[in-house]
Formats: C-alpha cells, structure tokens, sequence
C-alpha cells in the first residue's frame, strides 16, 4: 500500500522534522534525508553506514545524519516500496532503488538539486571559515566581544556601542 501525498511538504521536500546533526540550526527535514537515500540508492546498492557517509560527505562533514534518523527512514522508504533489500540473507542491509523510487526521485528532482546545492554550501563555507585569516579575525571578535560583556557593569551606552559596532560589521559583510 503507497501512502497519498497530498503536497510537497509530504514527501520528499517538507520541512517538518527535526534532526540530529553537527550544527545546531535544522539544515535537513526527515523528508529531505528520505530524498537523499533514493539520490544515493539510485547510484548503486548501499546500506546504511555508507548512506550516512555519502550526505556527510556532500558537506564535508559539517552534516552526519544519525543512525536513529536514516534507518526508521530507510523502513519507511521500504514500506512504500521505493526501495527494496538486495539480499535478505547477507549480515548489513543493502538497498537497490524499485521502479516507485525511480519515479519519486524523478518526480522530487529539483528538491535534490537544492537539498545538494545546500550541502554543497556547507562544504564552502568549511573551506572560507577554515582559513586562517578568517579564524584570527571570529576569535579577535570573540576575544574582545567577551572581554567587554564580561565586566559587572556596563554602561547602557557602552551597550548600545557595542551592538552597534556588530550591527555595522554585520552590514559590511553582508555587503561586500
């Protein structure tokens, strides 16, 4: 039996359920991760330590998905015939991509495109915030930003200079 989808938040590209991963802001919906497995399935048969290895790669590593996220969802994937396992018999589950699977990765394709180029993202911005100059000038600011806020009593003034400098250096960057 398929489950209806009755819009685009169903299934593959909503936004509705939250996961574990390194950064703390929700980067993927249960939905998403489920786009991503057919993505990666439909590139050869895979079980699912190395289906968490390839989305952790598209990121380079700034995005694992858990083990509690991919498996329930690679039941669910199962249970909507979208994939299937190849060998029932063997120690790890490997997964190969059915005919429903091809025909939703098909139908969700420009949600992969922007579910990877948002993966993609994360890996440029591991490459522009690891350089060093970069890291001096965040722990400058940190260094500094934490020195004045740690003091008893700060003058409202002093406040209201010091969110106005982040706010104006916020503003340069967003411009440049």
């Amino acid at each position: 039996m398929k489950p209806q989808h009755s819009s685009q938040r169903d299934f593959p590209g909503g936004a509705a359920c939250g996961m574990r991963k390194k950064r703390r802001e929700k980067m993927l919906d249960a939905s998403d991760v489920r786009l991503l497995l057919l993505h990666f399935i439909a590139q050869g048969a895979a079980h699912g330590y190395e289906l968490i290895k390839s989305i952790e790669e598209l990121s380079r590593g700034e995005y694992t998905p858990s083990p509690g996220i991919i498996y329930p969802n690679l039941t669910l994937l199962e249970e909507m015939e979208c994939i299937e396992i190849r060998d029932a018999q063997a120690s790890r589950k490997a997964y190969s991509l059915t005919a429903e699977g091809q025909r939703q990765l098909a139908e969700y394709q420009p949600n992969l495109q922007t579910i990877i180029g948002r993966l993609g993202s994360m890996a440029v911005l591991v490459n522009n915030r690891s350089l060093p100059e970069v890291e001096r000038a965040v722990n400058n600011m940190r260094t500094a930003l934490n020195t004045r806020l740690s003091q008893a009593s700060l003058p409202q003034q002093t406040l209201y200079d010091i969110i106005d400098a982040l706010d104006e250096a916020a503003r340069k960057i967003e411009r440049s």
